[in-house]
């Protein structure tokens, strides 16, 4: 009996050791389940940060759309202040006063058309990093200070080369959001500062010969 006993009692010690080491084997699987699920949850943690970038999922613009529009507005307000300063002068021939009249009736509704994208888009309305890189055609202090104290003929010939100049650049601006943009009405603006601005400047161009 003490043999059997003993036995028995080695058996179950036995059994209950299989037991344990099961246990064990099972807790260390269960431990490395969160081990994947942590590495998951990193990768998920990515996902994030990918989806913020621009453009973001489901939007209709991207970083080209932005920086055009936040470089075309300053652009567009140098030329309404242009054409404000040669319209209040006296002594300019009609036919300059005529396109600085059409020059501001188109660029001012331009300006508030970009401003709300931009606004929609919750970006800022200016460029943040105030660099204006990419921003051609602007005509500096002095330019525009030349430009005020200017009369006349001498005005308007000032003006127009200024322009020229002007539009030149917004010109280069648009084409780059036309190849690299996304947002259709932006793009579309893009298209139509083209077409309209490389007009004017053939007619300044003929204008400017015959002053």
């Amino acid at each position: 009996m003490n043999t059997t006993f003993k036995t028995l009692s080695i058996a179950a010690a036995l059994a209950a050791s299989l037991g344990l080491a099961g246990c064990a084997a099972n807790a260390g699987s269960g431990n490395s389940m969160p081990m994947d699920h942590g590495s998951s949850g990193a990768m998920s943690s990515t996902m994030p940060s990918a989806s913020s970038m621009m453009p973001s999922a489901g939007a209709d613009h991207n970083q080209a759309d932005v920086r055009f529009a936040q470089m075309m507005i300053p652009h567009h307000s140098q030329a309404v202040e242009m054409s404000d300063i040669i319209l209040a002068k006296s002594g300019v021939p009609a036919e300059v006063t005529a396109l600085a009249t059409k020059i501001k009736a188109a660029q001012a509704p331009e300006i508030e058309q970009m401003t709300g994208w931009l606004k929609g888009w919750n970006v800022p309305t200016a460029m943040t990093d105030h660099s204006g890189h990419g921003m051609t055609g602007m005509v500096d202090d002095a330019g525009i200070d030349k430009l005020k104290s200017a009369t006349g003929t001498d005005a308007a010939k000032l003006f127009l080369e200024q322009m020229i100049g002007h539009h030149e650049g917004a010109i280069d601006m648009a084409q780059q959001e036309i190849s690299a943009g996304n947002s259709p009405e932006a793009v579309k603006l893009g298209h139509d500062i083209v077409d309209a601005q490389q007009a004017e400047i053939t007619q300044m161009k003929q204008l400017l010969a015959s002053l």
